[in-house]
């Protein structure tokens, strides 16, 4: 299963929801600015319940843009480390968009998100109905890039890696099948081909 990192630009955004990620596989880096000098008692505790899987990085000096390029960075060093990996970037800061353009063309899967709550299998882990799974889904695709599954087998898989508990065969095919009649995807003898909206 490919490792989910969540890079949070907590000079931008102060999560107040990170016990969401606790019991997901996901690795957690909140990135501090040189001029922050307190979290949260709430932040610190939930970091805790997260152990191993959850770093702070304080980044060093000030100035515009700082913490994004240390940001960047990261995914870079992680991203050669972990090729398969996906990382989120949690900021509401839109000078990321340029660089996630540029890396989806590198094949290095990557979306922001403006809060915990819009990760992908989060909203799909705790969503009922199957049209929001299957927006989820979508979105997870979209932010493949040109490394999205060219097989119906890997494409299973990938669905699955994205759902907190596998499903049973039988929804992971309704899903597949509803996927086709948005006309999402087209499997011709096993292969696959996108129609996916516009990022």
């Amino acid at each position: 299963m490919e490792t989910n990192y969540v890079l949070i630009d907590f000079e931008n955004v102060q999560p107040k929801n990170l016990e969401i990620l606790a019991n997901h596989p996901f690795k957690i880096y909140i990135f501090v600015g040189a001029s922050q000098t307190k979290v949260s008692f709430d932040l610190a505790s939930a970091m805790q319940e997260l152990g191993k899987d959850a770093k702070y990085i304080k980044i060093s000096g000030n100035g515009p843009n700082a913490l994004d390029f240390h940001i960047a960075y990261y995914i870079g060093e992680l991203a050669s480390k972990d090729p398969k990996a996906f990382f989120h970037i949690i900021s509401k800061d839109t000078g990321f968009d340029p660089l996630i353009s540029h890396l989806k063309t590198r094949n290095i899967k990557v979306q922001r998100e403006r809060d915990l709550a819009e990760i992908p299998a989060l909203k799909v882990s705790s969503s009922t109905s199957s049209d929001e799974k299957i927006s989820a889904i979508v979105k997870n695709l979209i932010g493949r890039g040109q490394s999205k599954p060219r097989k119906l087998k890997t494409l299973s898989n990938s669905i699955n890696s994205i759902f907190t508990k596998k499903l049973e065969e039988k929804e992971l095919q309704a899903l597949i099948n509803q996927m086709k009649k948005k006309k999402f995807i087209i499997v011709r003898e096993g292969n696959v081909t996108y129609k996916l909206p516009a990022a």
